[in-house]
């Protein structure tokens, strides 16, 4: 994944969040365009709540006893504002519930979506603790900028600026005068917020989200704390970095709270400013007694609305933190992706050719393949041998084009497998691999992964095949058993077993199974060997092998040796080189004396 937006300065950081959340206000247009109308209206008619005041107190001034008329006109016109307002406010309330909820929806769709595509090595990198915290952050900050902005500070701009408006129109000293008090505290909470509170908030929100990975890697890790009795080192390691958000989550709500202090003192100085004008102005006989209590009113509607407005703006910025690592998932480009205009693989046969491949790992000081070339033929049944580190793992891996190639190109029947879609590809290809992963769903769920819709004999065939179904059948719940997280539940043999059995019901023209027996006692490894047998019967078969016992019946064993095939041929043919590395690595699992016995 490559980041494209991490390192924007402040001013692009905003316009990139507001194009982000503008993208999915608009996937409800009408519903966004009445919000604005509701919100628009509510707002002016609270502007007019103090004018009100002050005509009612006109009127109580100027008027008699006997003829409370006036009065009560003005009264009813108060009240009926004040209902106009909270009835309009509600609706805003109402049309942002339904706007909010599809878009964060949306948003939380789209990102699972792009994270989902990242490359193994972007995975491989990541917490996924940290990974899930960032989206719902992200989803949570939309909905706190949203709110913001629809309930504070747009309400709170169209009423500063209607009441400078109508103070500049009625007494222009005292709307310069508010206007330019008013122009001073935005530009200087906008100002400490960007410059000097932003960057605390950043470090905090890069302390929480390696405080949610720490935590999720150390509870997704508890059978091995437990085998080592290290809980108390992971309670100090989780401590430890508590403490480091602790430290910088203080920095960033100590400037919060001493830029709330200058924004106080400023909006006491913006009131002392407008009651002395609004004096001067009764003195010299330009402002009646309405007039006052209404400027009384107003200055304790336009106070409240700026301390909205200061408020709002951290919580802005705050958002704007918040969702930058939701964007950087949006804005960042696929390490691996698909080329304009791929097509689907299809599969006819099966046969697999490296032609001339160069691939190393980021980072690597070295290839592990140069100019490699190799043929598999449709239906062969292949096993991988080798040393760790001598390229078997690469060698699937690149198959399933899990990263992209230096050089040269990679076919199934023919087709370069860069050239068409990653999920057509990985359709065709079944993996069996050596730690299977199972999800924290049923049985029968997780043996249907590879064909979802299957019907439930189908299911249970599979498993007899896989020789699965004797334990399944005897859990309690059967194939409805949940197996846990990462199917943790099960043993390594039973999962092992499940895997094979999702294999066997994917029914895919190419087949790759990467130590899967690794996990198995010897008698099941015999049962599995059989299940295998049939399960790569007509199908071009993959097999990497630590136990060199269970790919002796294979068409075809290749040796890997530093990113070289330095042998190739039957079980029998390499057993038949004195000096050769497969007759070595035999040696070493059976003992030299266990040749001849283990090639019958």
């Amino acid at each position: 994944m490559t980041d494209k937006g991490s390192n924007a300065g402040e001013p692009s950081r905003f316009g990139r969040v507001f194009r982000f959340v503008t993208h999915y206000w608009l996937l409800s247009p009408v519903l966004f365009g009445s919000l604005v109308i509701a919100r628009i209206a509510s707002t002016l008619v609270d502007v007019t709540v103090p004018i009100a005041s002050g005509r009612l107190v006109d009127a109580v001034a100027s008027g008699s006893r006997d003829d409370p008329a006036p009065a009560l006109w003005a009264l009813a016109l108060l009240v009926s504002l004040a209902a106009i307002f909270q009835v309009s406010r509600q609706l805003v309330t109402f049309l942002l519930n339904r706007m909010s909820a599809r878009a964060i929806t949306a948003i939380g769709r789209d990102a699972f979506a792009k994270v989902q595509r990242f490359s193994s090595d972007w995975h491989a990198n990541s917490f996924a603790g940290a990974t899930v915290r960032k989206i719902t952050r992200g989803m949570n900050a939309f909905d706190t900028f949203t709110d913001t902005l629809a309930f504070n500070l747009a309400p709170a701009l169209i009423v500063v600026i209607g009441v400078t408006v109508t103070f500049t129109l009625r007494w222009p000293v005292l709307g310069a005068l508010v206007g330019a008090c008013i122009v001073v505290f935005i530009a200087a909470s906008v100002a400490l917020s960007i410059l000097w509170v932003s960057p605390a908030n950043r470090a905090a929100r890069e302390m929480d989200s390696r405080l949610s990975g720490t935590l999720a890697d150390s509870v997704s890790g508890n059978p091995t704390v437990k085998s080592f009795a290290a809980e108390g080192r992971e309670d100090a390691l989780f401590a430890g970095v508590a403490a480091k958000w602790a430290s910088r989550s203080i920095v960033a709500w100590d400037r919060g709270a001493w830029t709330g202090l200058a924004q106080a003192l400023m909006l006491i100085v913006l009131q002392a400013v407008m009651l002395t004008t609004g004096i001067y102005l009764w003195r010299e006989g330009r402002a009646s007694p309405g007039d006052i209590a209404s400027l009384i009113a107003t200055q304790f509607l336009i106070t409240g609305y700026l301390r909205d407005i200061a408020q709002n703006v951290r919580q802005i910025q705050r958002t704007i933190n918040d969702m930058d690592d939701v964007l950087d998932f949006r804005d960042a480009d696929f390490d691996v992706a698909d080329k304009p205009g791929a097509k689907a693989l299809k599969v006819d046969r099966g046969a697999i050719a490296f032609d001339d491949v160069t691939f190393r790992y980021k980072g690597a000081r070295g290839p592990v393949f140069a100019n490699f070339s190799l043929e598999i033929p449709a239906g062969q049944r292949v096993g991988l041998v080798g040393h760790s580190g001598s390229g078997k793992s690469t060698f699937v891996k690149l198959i399933q084009r899990l990263y992209d190639l230096e050089g040269g190109a990679i076919r199934i029947d023919g087709q370069d497998i860069s050239a068409v879609t990653q999920a057509s590809l990985r359709e065709a290809v079944g993996l069996v691999p050596q730690d299977p992963i199972l999800f924290h769903r049923s049985l029968a769920e997780n043996v249907a992964y590879g064909r979802p819709g299957t019907s439930i004999d189908e299911i249970r065939e599979a498993a007899r095949l896989a020789h699965a179904a004797e334990f399944i059948e005897g859990l309690p719940k059967g194939y409805d058993t949940l197996v846990g997280e990462r199917g943790v539940k099960l043993s390594g043999g039973e999962r092992q077993r499940v895997a094979i059995a999702r294999a066997i019901l994917a029914n895919t023209p190419v087949l790759v199974l990467d130590e899967a027996t690794s996990s198995l006692d010897s008698i099941s490894e015999r049962l599995i060997r059989q299940a295998i047998e049939r399960l790569s019967a007509g199908r071009t078969t993959i097999v990497v092998a630590h136990r060199l016992s269970t790919i002796q019946r294979l068409d075809r064993i290749l040796v890997f040796d530093h990113g070289e095939v330095v042998e190739d041929g039957t079980h029998d043919a390499l057993l038949a080189r004195p000096q050769g590395t497969y007759r070595r690595l035999l040696e070493v699992q059976l003992g030299a004396g266990e040749i001849v016995d283990a090639a019958q």
